[in-house]
């Protein structure tokens, strides 16, 4: 399952009549932790944003991320919720999860997670915001900068110990 963490940097920019403006913006990292996130953040954004002050990160519980490949910037905030019967009960139970896609638009947004959701299950579309969220970074991009998930490094070291340890006797 996907850990989001949400970066938030602040950096100034030289705007129009020589003004310095304070801007801030938002990111959203698959990680692992917030270590991790951390160092994510830094390696994406360096490229982009040279002299940036990371303000905060926040774990972001989403239960789906879509990203389309559809041109559009916007990130759109969905809460939907499930609707499941309860034999027990014999009544109705709601189950609530946030779900992340980007759209042109609220509507584009709904009828794409609409399509995405399908009709197999009993959901409600209950909220759909939009976000300040920029970018949305996958694991896989991650992986693509160069950095070595901990899984992996944690596999390396162990077999270089056991490599070592075999070397002395």
């Amino acid at each position: 399952m996907s850990s989001w963490y949400q970066t938030k940097i602040k950096f100034q920019q030289v705007v129009e009549d020589d003004k310095v403006k304070n801007i801030t913006e938002a990111y959203l990292f698959d990680a692992m932790s917030y270590t991790e996130a951390e160092a994510h953040s830094y390696d994406y954004l360096s490229s982009l944003r040279p002299n940036f002050e990371m303000q905060s990160i926040t774990k972001m519980k989403l239960a789906e991320v879509f990203m389309q490949e559809n041109g559009a910037e916007t990130w759109f905030k969905c809460r939907v919720q499930y609707i499941i019967f309860d034999e027990k009960t014999n009544s109705e139970k709601k189950t609530a999860v946030n779900m992340l896609i980007n759209a042109d638009n609220v509507k584009h947004a709904y009828e794409s997670l609409a399509e995405r959701l399908g009709t197999v299950e009993d959901y409600i579309i209950s909220d759909i915001n939009a976000t300040k969220i920029l970018d949305v970074v996958p694991y896989e991009e991650v992986q693509k900068s160069g950095l070595t998930p901990m899984s992996e490094l944690e596999t390396r070291l162990s077999e270089n110990v056991e490599t070592t340890s075999e070397e002395q006797n």
